[in-house]
């Protein structure tokens, strides 16, 4: 009998009469974690979706193992048909009904019954049995979803995944919203899952991740297979090298020094949030000023209140030497002060309007009252495509259309538009590709260069220590360490996020 249970053979999809899949092979493994990786775009997510019967392939065969052990050819005409096939995808959104119990979303759509009625004992039943195999003993089945941590509502997926039986389960980004600890624990139920002969796909752009769980790797770049290969096989600089289709040199570090002595921003006795203990806080001229912290240690809470978001309480800020008040955004906004949002979708983009009213919005004011200057916005637009390299068919395409990587070039130029002194950006680079990320970090160094300052917020350990110049780490409301980057390791960095 092959341990191969599903082989999928020269599949191809267009789109509109363009081909975004072209003759991809790809299997997978009995109890394997197989990693997809490549940039937003390069095909990973079509060829899952095509896998669990959202979009239907135009070319190519799919083979799946049958109860006898062999490979039998399948038509996933429907997500419906796939689901009873044992293929679950766990998507980067939930998809969970918020205002319902575990128990009711684990059995949505297989209800258990008794005649007409449901039976509500057998629905608590399966939800138990489910909710073990995710370890989430500890937790009733009578909870209401929207109680639950990002963790927990993940548990719940795959849960609900389990309780149809799936052979293969697709993990979408699965650890983006997680802080560390919910990452072991998340490794440790994929490794449980493993164990019982459960195949995982794992999307995902972090590599550290990609060495700690994967069994075998396939890379992705513009809708074909490059090669898959063994984890133990492979290096980091090999997959990047595959992905981006050429050689790659990291050239991300920061020096650890800036080159100015200017202090640009200036906190002091700030009361983040609630934890109501002071802090003070400087940024200087021309320099990338990291903040790492566990979730929930503050680090997006001072941003917020920096940003007049967040009322700021007790505390003074200085800019430039002089004492400033920051009621809101507005107020913030007229002090050269902008924030890129971690969640770019709902907090940095209007996802139904197109790339030139996005990237163009937080400028209008500069433009003529009257009515907007399309002929202004068509040029500002035309700028920051050609600065920051943003790949769009054209300015008037929507923005929920391009990848990843590209809606958040379109956020950062919204804000570089004002041509602020300082801007805020809240975990940058999260769910982009890793040639988006060089090309990010890229944008933060240049515009350090140009004297700006720029405070990150990131979760990505390695990320801080390669961009920053300077490292505040924060733990509970409060500074644990500050130093430049080039003295600090990992281990310190972390030492003093959670002590």
């Amino acid at each position: 009998m092959s341990d191969v249970i599903l082989q999928m053979s020269n599949i191809t999809k267009r789109f509109s009469g363009v081909t975004v899949l072209n003759k991809v092979n790809f299997n997978l493994r009995r109890g394997e974690v197989h990693v997809l990786i490549g940039e937003n775009g390069a095909g990973k997510s079509t060829l899952m979706k095509i896998l669990t019967g959202i979009h239907q392939k135009d070319e190519g065969r799919i083979l799946l193992m049958d109860q006898e052990g062999e490979l039998k050819e399948a038509e996933l005409d429907s997500p419906v048909t796939a689901l009873e096939k044992g293929i679950s995808m766990v998507f980067q959104e939930f998809n969970l009904m918020e205002n319902m119990t575990i128990a009711e979303n684990i059995c949505i759509g297989y209800e258990p019954v008794k005649g007409i009625v449901l039976d509500r004992k057998k629905m608590m039943q399966t939800a138990r049995e489910q909710m073990r195999r995710v370890n989430m003993e500890d937790v009733s089945p009578t909870a209401v979803v929207e109680t639950l941590t990002t963790a927990q509502k993940q548990c719940v997926e795959i849960a609900k995944c389990l309780s149809h039986d799936a052979k293969i389960i697709i993990l979408d980004e699965p650890t983006s919203s997680l802080s560390e600890k919910e990452v072991v624990t998340l490794f440790s139920l994929i490794r449980s899952l493993k164990a019982s002969g459960v195949s995982i796909v794992y999307i995902s752009h972090r590599m550290e991740e990609i060495f700690e769980i994967g069994d075998r790797i396939t890379v992705f770049r513009d809708g074909e297979m490059i090669d898959t290969v063994h984890v133990a096989d492979t290096t980091e600089n090999d997959l990047v090298k595959m992905i981006i289709g050429r050689e790659f040199v990291s050239d991300d570090a920061c020096e650890g020094e800036r080159k100015h002595e200017e202090v640009r921003l200036e906190g002091r006795n700030i009361s983040v949030g609630k934890f109501g203990k002071k802090l003070d806080f400087r940024i200087y001229k021309g320099e990338i000023l990291g903040i790492f912290g566990l979730v929930g240690a503050g680090r997006t809470e001072l941003a917020r209140m920096i940003f007049g978001i967040d009322p700021m309480g007790d505390g003074v800020l200085y800019k430039d030497g002089k004492q400033i008040r920051i009621r809101n955004p507005r107020d913030a906004i007229r002090q050269g002060i902008g924030m890129i949002p971690e969640d770019r979708k709902h907090l940095g983009l209007i996802t139904k309007l197109d790339v030139r009213d996005n990237l163009t919005l937080a400028a209008l004011k500069k433009m003529p009252a009257v009515l907007k200057n399309r002929t202004m916005e068509t040029s500002l637009t035309e700028e920051y495509i050609d600065r920051l390299g943003i790949v769009t068919a054209g300015q008037q395409q929507m923005i929920e259309r391009l990848s990843g990587g590209n809606q958040q070039k379109v956020v950062i130029s919204k804000w570089l538009a004002l041509d602020l002194d300082v801007v805020i950006l809240d975990e940058p680079t999260r769910g982009v590709d890793v040639g988006a990320k060089a090309e990010i970090y890229g944008i933060m160094r240049q515009l350090a260069e140009e004297g700006k300052s720029i405070l990150m917020i990131s979760s990505d350990l390695p990320e801080v220590l390669r961009v920053s110049h300077r490292i505040l780490v924060m733990h509970d409301g409060e500074i644990k360490l500050n130093r430049p980057s080039n003295e600090l390791d990992q281990e310190q960095i972390m030492h003093a996020a959670i002590s």
